[in-house]
């Protein structure tokens, strides 16, 4: 759910139109939101000097006059007098040049299998959740207390997501792995920086599907079960090839030692095993993740 609340020098259409020009060329789930809602064709001819800036937001020349699209940090950072907004929500202040001129709330809106994957994910041996967003920490809060996260970092630009990504990492023992679920720009140094980085590629930008070692195109949190029981098959199958290849190897060695083993007990040690091997590996192929 979008809300636009302009001030007394512009309309509330005028205001989501800027919105929607100047996020136009954003990637990130929030811009989309903008665009969906504007439901117009951007006429990007009347855009120039576009730049977006990570953990802050964007800003453009439109018609000429410089439009500044972000958080409260952005506007912060550009010295801007600006209405600071305590809604629940992702708040989006704009400025033309250099005027504060509203803002546009976006009620977060939690994905419908979300609570059931992280409950998965608990029962697949996953330790420790930790949330690391770039919204308002009343708005994370209580989205981390309704998903029941460990832990929740608010408010982080990039460099500080990979900066608290880094702590977690040195928290871990030796066996453990480190994995980052994300979709914005925002997110790419930390998917690329963790273990194991997973992108929601539909709405995900190219920056974090690039930096991610899988993609889940569909969108949907509850793939990364599958994800990682598809992983724990795969491994257990691993191992089975492993030890069975060792095993049979080593008592046909054992065989040969002794004068027992023919050749036909060694072409069974070298082709026969390899045959069995990739036919128990096979088996991945008919496995329901899900």
């Amino acid at each position: 759910m979008i809300s636009v609340n302009p001030s007394s020098s512009i309309s509330a259409d005028d205001l989501l139109e800027y919105a929607a020009l100047v996020e136009s060329y954003s990637s990130h789930p929030i811009a989309i939101s903008i665009l969906k809602s504007y439901g117009k064709e951007i006429d990007k001819s009347s855009i120039s000097q576009y730049e977006e800036i990570d953990g802050y937001g964007v800003k453009a020349i439109i018609r000429g006059r410089l439009i500044m699209a972000g958080n409260a940090r952005f506007m912060e950072r550009e010295n801007i007098p600006y209405d600071l907004v305590q809604d629940i929500g992702t708040v989006i202040y704009l400025a033309i040049d250099g005027s504060y001129v509203g803002n546009i709330t976006i009620s977060d809106r939690v994905k419908q299998d979300t609570l059931s994957t992280l409950q998965g994910l608990r029962q697949l041996g996953i330790k420790k959740l930790v949330m690391l967003t770039g919204d308002t920490n009343k708005v994370s809060q209580k989205i981390a207390q309704e998903l029941g996260f460990d832990e929740v970092y608010a408010e982080l630009i990039p460099d500080q997501k990979v900066e608290i990504l880094e702590r977690l990492e040195n928290e871990l023992s030796h066996k453990s792995k480190l994995m980052f679920i994300g979709d914005g720009i925002n997110d790419a140094p930390v998917l690329a920086r963790a273990d194991v980085g997973i992108a929601l590629g539909g709405l995900g930008s190219d920056a974090a599907i690039e930096a991610a070692d899988i993609v889940l195109m569909t969108d949907e949190p509850s793939k990364i079960l599958g994800a990682v029981r598809i992983a724990k098959k795969t491994r257990s199958i691993v191992w089975q090839n492993i030890f069975f290849a060792l095993g049979i190897k080593a008592i046909v060695l054992t065989m040969g030692t002794f004068g027992i083993a023919t050749i036909w007990e060694a072409v069974f040690a070298d082709v026969g095993v390899a045959l069995i091997a990739i036919l128990n590996t096979m088996r991945v192929l008919n496995y329901k993740a899900l």
